[in-house]
């Protein structure tokens, strides 16, 4: 099974990363369906897309046979309220996915007020790109279904299902993970710049720096301590930064960003 119609209700930074990985990753003669609260942010997605047309979330609704939810928590039961007659009168199959931090796939079919199947994503921004991050799981929904999601998105770069139970951790490293590293990068560069680096040099030679040592860790399968170690040369300048992180407490502030994260999921969860 492959998806025909794929509605996107919500095109902001999430919704439309993966509708442009959807124009790429669906089959011949699939339709993407766009509405966003603000039109205009749907109607220059569709003209930058090949398979796309502007529609609203009624349509979307009544007519797709998977629709992303772009929609944050705080705002998923009055979507769901709005769209619960229309969604409940179909008789055909059809699966919502949602990309809501905290919520689950049951609270998502309870707001909706129907036994459909319920996929739970989350995507990072890089997706954008084709490098990004997409963990899922799904609620009843069967194996060709999922499958034909994971093709569907596969554009966006690793696309992993996990359980559901690991989604909110999940999504606390690969989904927030950006804003810290590019936290990493800015400061990289700051330094580079106060050591007299022009400001365009020090970021560019700061964000290759993280890209190719990133592509080091997945290429290499080496544990990335063991890279680190490579590069700390006895008596050398590389271990006396990593020790000036080290006494900073560059790798538990990192971990505790991780856990903070996660907790405020879980808190979004618990609010609806």
């Amino acid at each position: 099974m492959m998806y025909q119609s794929i509605g996107f209700i919500g095109t902001g930074n999430m919704g439309s990363a993966l509708a442009r990985a959807a124009d790429k990753g669906a089959e011949e003669g699939a339709v993407l369906y766009l509405a966003n609260r603000t039109p205009a942010k749907a109607e220059k997605l569709a003209g930058e897309l090949t398979r796309a047309r502007v529609s609203t979330n009624g349509e979307i609704a009544e007519r797709c046979d998977l629709i992303f939810l772009g929609v944050k928590p705080q705002m998923m039961p009055g979507v769901l309220e709005e769209l619960a007659p229309v969604l409940a009168a179909r008789t055909g199959r059809f699966v919502l996915a949602t990309m809501a931090a905290g919520l689950s796939c049951a609270r998502i079919r309870e707001l909706a007020g129907v036994d459909c199947p319920v996929i739970r994503l989350m995507p990072n921004t890089p997706a954008s790109i084709g490098a990004g991050v997409v963990q899922y799981c799904g609620l009843e929904a069967s194996g060709e279904e999922l499958d034909a999601f994971a093709g569907l998105l596969a554009p966006a770069g690793l696309v992993d299902r996990v359980p559901e139970n690991l989604i909110d951790a999940a999504s606390a490293v690969s989904g927030c993970g950006p804003a810290f590293a590019y936290l990493f990068i800015e400061a990289l560069a700051d330094g580079g710049v106060a050591c007299g680096l022009p400001r365009d040099k020090a970021l560019a030679y700061a964000a290759q720096m993280a890209a190719g040592s990133a592509r080091m860790v997945l290429e290499s399968g080496k544990h990335p301590g063991a890279l680190k170690d490579a590069v700390c040369s006895p008596g050398g300048t590389t271990i006396q930064g990593v020790r000036t992180l080290e006494e900073r407490g560059f790798r538990g502030a990192a971990m505790d960003a991780v856990i903070a994260a996660y907790e405020k999921t879980l808190a979004l969860g618990k609010k609806d």
